[in-house]
Order: C-alpha cells, then sequence, then structure tokens
C-alpha cells in the first residue's frame, strides 16, 4: 500500500520542479492543471494493477472486496488536491499581474480597462486643447471682455425671468378682474393694445398750477408736434398727471379739459385730488400708466422741478438690463410726530421711538422705477398702505422686495449754484430744485433762468441712442 503514494508523490514533485524550476512559471494554468491530472490518473491505475495483479513470486492475487480506503490514503489526496488547487490560483494571480514589456499583451489581459483609460485620456487631452485654444492669442482685455459678455448675458436672463414673472402676475390679475366684471354685469370689451415706450415721465400736476404748466412746457418739455414726434421716435412719453375735481364736471374739471384740448399731454386718473390723497394719486399713476404703456421705466416728477431730458434717458438706459430698480436721490429723513408741522406723520409709532427716522427712500421730487415694480403695485394696488408722504409710501412699498436701490445724486442738484457749476465743467445735472422749498422756489418766475444756467442745450435729447 505504501508504494503507489511513494510512486505519486515522486512523480508529482518532479512535475512540480519542472514547472517551478525549471519552466519559472511560464507554464499556462490549463497545462498546469492537466499534468497534475494526467500523473494523478497514471498513479490511480498503477495503484489498481498492483492491488489486483498476481504477483510475480507466487503470491496469492489480492482480491479488493470494497475495503474502505484507509486513513492515510484519504490524507494524501487531499493534500494532492490543495496543492492542485493552490497552484491554479497562484499561477493565475502571479502570471495576471506580471509586468509585461507589451502593451498589447497587457491589453489583451485588461480589455475593459485599457480601453477606459484610453477613452479618459482623450477626453482630457481634448478638454485641455480646447481651454488652451481659448486662451491662447487673447490678451487679458480679451479675457475681461468675455467675462463681460457672460455678465450681461446673466442680468439679461434675470430681467427677461423677471419680465416673465411680471407678465404672468399682471395677466392672473386682469383674469381675476374679467372675472368679476362678468359678475357684476358689465360688458366684458376686449382692452386695446398697449404701446411701446422707454420710459413714461408723468409730471404731478393740480388744478391751481397753470402757470407751472405753462413754464414747463416753455423750457425743458416739448410741446406739440415734438412732442408726439418724441414719443414716437424715441419712446419718451411725456404727460402732467391730475385726477378729478371734488364736483365732477365742475368748473376745474372743465378747464383742464380745455388745456388737453389745445395741449394733448395730459393723463387724467380716476381721482379726487387733495394734497393729502398724494399716496393715493401715485399708487393710481403707475397702475394708469402701466395700463397704457409697456415701456421699460415709470418717472414721476413735480411741476416745479427742472429735468434734462437726455441726461434722466441715458441715465435710465445705463440700469436697462436689470430688473427691479429704483432710482432717485435716497434719503432718511426724520419722522415728524409733532401735530400740525409740515409733513407730520400720523403714524408715527410704526417707525420706533420718538426721534427715529425713517427708511432709505427717494426724494418726492423725482424717482423713477422699472416695469415691474410698476406692475407689483398695480397687482397689489389694493392692499399697498399708504402714509402720509407720497415718498415714503413708495419707500415702504419696495422695502420689502428684492429691489436695488439706487442713489442717483445727479437727481436733486440745488439752485443755482450747484447745477449751474455742474453745467459749466461739463457734468449736466439729470434734475434741479431748491431742498429749502421741495422744488424750484417760485419756480413761475425762475424756471426759465434755471434752465438757461442749468440746461444741457436744445435737443440734446434727440441725439440720445436707444
Amino acid at each position: 500500500m505504501i508504494k503507489p503514494f511513494v510512486l505519486l508523490s515522486k512523480n508529482m514533485i518532479i512535475f512540480l520542479y519542472r514547472a517551478l524550476i525549471r519552466n519559472r512559471w511560464v507554464i499556462s494554468g490549463k497545462k498546469l492543471i492537466a499534468g497534475i491530472f494526467r500523473y494523478l490518473i497514471l498513479c490511480a491505475g498503477r495503484l489498481w494493477r498492483l492491488e489486483n495483479d498476481r504477483d510475480y513470486s507466487g503470491r496469492k492475487k489480492i482480491i479488493m472486496r470494497g475495503k474502505q480506503v484507509s486513513g492515510r490514503a484519504m490524507l494524501v489526496l487531499c493534500l494532492a488536491s490543495f496543492l492542485a488547487g493552490s497552484l491554479f490560483c497562484a499561477s493565475r494571480m502571479t502570471w495576471t499581474t506580471q509586468p509585461s514589456s507589451d502593451p498589447n499583451k497587457e491589453a489583451h489581459q485588461f480589455p475593459i480597462i485599457s480601453n477606459q483609460l484610453k477613452k479618459l485620456e482623450a477626453s482630457v487631452k481634448q478638454d485641455c486643447d480646447h481651454k488652451r485654444k481659448l486662451v491662447e492669442g487673447k490678451s487679458e482685455d480679451d479675457i475681461m471682455g468675455e467675462v463681460t459678455k457672460t455678465h450681461q448675458a446673466i442680468q439679461s436672463l434675470d430681467k427677461t425671468i423677471s419680465r416673465l414673472e411680471t407678465e404672468l402676475a399682471a395677466a392672473r390679475a386682469n383674469q381675476r378682474l374679467d372675472g368679476q366684471v362678468k359678475l357684476d354685469g358689465a360688458s366684458n370689451k376686449a382692452s386695446p393694445p398697449k404701446q411701446k415706450a422707454f420710459v413714461v415721465i408723468g409730471i404731478n400736476t393740480a388744478f391751481s398750477s397753470k402757470k407751472r404748466r405753462k413754464t414747463v412746457r416753455e423750457t425743458w418739455m416739448p410741446k406739440g408736434g415734438e412732442l408726439k414726434k418724441l414719443e414716437k421716435e424715441k419712446g419718451i412719453v411725456i404727460r402732467f398727471v391730475i385726477g378729478q375735481s371734488a364736483t365732477p364736471g365742475g368748473m376745474l374739471d372743465r378747464a383742464i379739459e380745455a388745456e388737453e384740448a389745445e395741449h394733448k399731454d395730459f393723463l387724467r386718473l380716476n381721482h379726487v385730488e387733495g394734497y393729502h390723497e398724494l399716496s393715493t394719486k401715485t399708487r393710481l399713476y403707475f397702475s394708469t400708466a402701466i395700463s397704457i404703456w409697456d415701456a421699460d421705466f415709470y418717472v414721476k416728477v413735480d411741476d416745479d422741478v427742472h429735468v434734462n431730458l437726455g441726461m434722466l434717458v441715458s441715465a435710465l438706459a445705463s440700469h436697462r438690463s436689470k430688473p427691479r430698480i429704483y432710482i432717485g436721490c435716497m434719503k432718511s429723513g426724520p419722522v415728524l410726530f409733532h401735530k400740525g408741522v409740515k409733513y407730520h406723520e400720523p403714524e408715527y409709532w410704526k417707525f420706533g421711538e420718538e426721534g427715529n427716522k425713517y427708511f432709505r427712500h427717494a426724494t418726492g421730487q423725482i424717482y423713477a422705477i422699472s416695469k415691474d415694480l410698476a406692475a407689483y403695485i398695480s397687482i397689489n394696488l389694493p392692499i399697498l398702505h399708504r402714509y402720509a408722504n407720497e415718498d415714503v409710501s413708495l419707500g415702504a412699498w419696495l422695502i420689502g422686495l428684492e429691489v436695488e436701490h439706487v442713489d442717483d445724486r445727479s437727481m436733486c442738484c440745488g439752485t443755482p449754484t450747484e447745477c449751474e457749476r455742474r453745467a459749466e465743467a461739463g457734468n449736466v445735472c439729470v434734475a434741479s430744485f431748491d431742498w429749502k422749498c421741495s422744488g424750484i422756489c417760485d419756480s413761475v418766475e425762475r424756471m426759465k433762468d434755471v434752465h438757461n444756467l442749468c440746461g444741457e442745450g436744445n435737443g440734446a435729447v434727440w441725439n440720445i441712442d436707444l
């Protein structure tokens, strides 16, 4: 029983020696397994013949009678199987990880990884080449120009989104209004299309201010055919804004109707005029103007303020690509809580302790807002709170929104020295007035003098490229 196992061990050792020492692991895994099993079968056959054949010395033939295999035989077979499996696994690991100088062989061993690496290298190289071509041949000014263009494109996109949101909100408001009109039984007439414009300038006036309106027409505001031409060619709409008298159809209303028939430069509001109703008038002005004109900006100015139209339009055009713009001379005056004083604020307690100041807002003599803010005021007209002072009311309506406040000091130059000095230096003011009078003092008499000293010159607005 010992000789077959000795023979098996001897033959296996010889085979392993040849595989490990002489061939140095160049034998393939399939050949190794085939060799091991070939030697196992050979040794098993010899063992069978030795057990069943008669010995030549005359000994009695041994007949196998289904005896159980001995423990030693089982041990040897297990060791042989273990060695065969270990050699097969080790050979595969060693042969697979051996370094090779042949790239084709490596690609054959790892086809998927090799292809992915090649694709990654090609992608990185292509991206680097593209960025290098973009930078090569361009100076720092060219690169900054590209950055500026990108920034302008982002601003334009932001404004477009804001415009679409505003139009959507306006459409919803009109739909609700149409539904209310149908419920009330009124006729549902289609509203006329809006007129396109760049800016609508509303000049706040009163029934008693006919002389002021006359001086404005004779100085900075075009009249007659020039007014219509300015509106058609430049998109600049200018109107005197006024409401109704306390006695509809009375003498005051008839006087305004006669003046309108002559000059065609009024915007009438469904509003009863009164000094303490300026917040309501301002609210209705923006709501009415945006229902008639589709403009980029809406300006409110008092009829005792001098305006250089060319400078105003240029200042607004510089903010044309931005959404939600609020432009004016920003201030933060004290909250006047004593009764009987001018600009008294009955709701002073809302602003904290006595002596506090208002939040930042544009002074009421002149200011401008972009279309989306005018639409916001129009849509939320019924729920916008009105304070005693209209400039404070407008600031309150916008303080909680994503609005850019632009403090433009050229919109509040003093007269006559400041605006005259700036005009001589070539830096003409947008608007001029006297702070102590909240407008030009004695504007009926002084408006022409201010226009001659601080004006930009006739025809300046026609040279503005919009």
